[in-house]
């Protein structure tokens, strides 16, 4: 896997309507651009803000689904405008607020076993940990929002993620 993941495979399986990779990138441009309106923002003012990181046409093309956003990218903007990572992805059901549990739970130690293709998955649970002040923990509940950004770091859909965690002996739910 080369590191770049486009969403298309996990916009179907979030019933996009089964059109595929055009119409989720669309969908993560809608939402991107209503983030970044509610944050009172412009194009220019994200560019002039992120000291150039983020440069207006590009942050333009992804809004208007003219370009494909890789995981990566799409989480880092998503701290960049300070929302959860579930906040920019499109769903059938209205956004969560970030506190809502969902009654799952990762068992970190056997997350950190696995290494390999979990190791990215790993390391975003250490991220939702800092940002949770939650350090000593050796499991992670997962959030609402969080669960479907946990599902696109693995290019998989949320149901498939649960499922895979289940097999491997890592999720454990309440």
């Amino acid at each position: 896997m080369s590191g770049h993941v486009t969403l298309g495979r996990y916009g179907s399986a979030l019933g996009t309507g089964g059109t595929g990779t055009v119409t989720y990138t669309r969908e993560v441009g809608e939402r991107l651009r209503q983030v970044r309106i509610d944050r009172g923002l412009s194009l220019q003012d994200v560019e002039r803000r992120s000291d150039g990181r983020w440069k207006a046409a590009v942050v333009g093309s992804y809004e208007r689904g003219d370009r494909n956003i890789t995981a990566t990218r799409l989480l880092e903007l998503a701290e960049f405008y300070g929302v959860a990572p579930g906040a920019v992805l499109p769903g059938e059901a209205p956004l969560r607020h970030a506190d809502d549990a969902t009654g799952i739970v990762i068992d970190l130690e056997r997350l950190d076993a696995l290494g390999g293709q979990w190791r990215a998955l790993r390391r975003y649970c250490e991220s939702i940990q800092v940002q949770r002040g939650d350090f000593n923990r050796r499991v992670l509940s997962v959030r609402g929002d969080d669960l479907r950004a946990l599902a696109v770091i693995q290019d998989l859909g949320p149901d498939e993620l649960l499922e895979q965690l289940r097999e491997l002996g890592v999720l454990q739910e309440g």
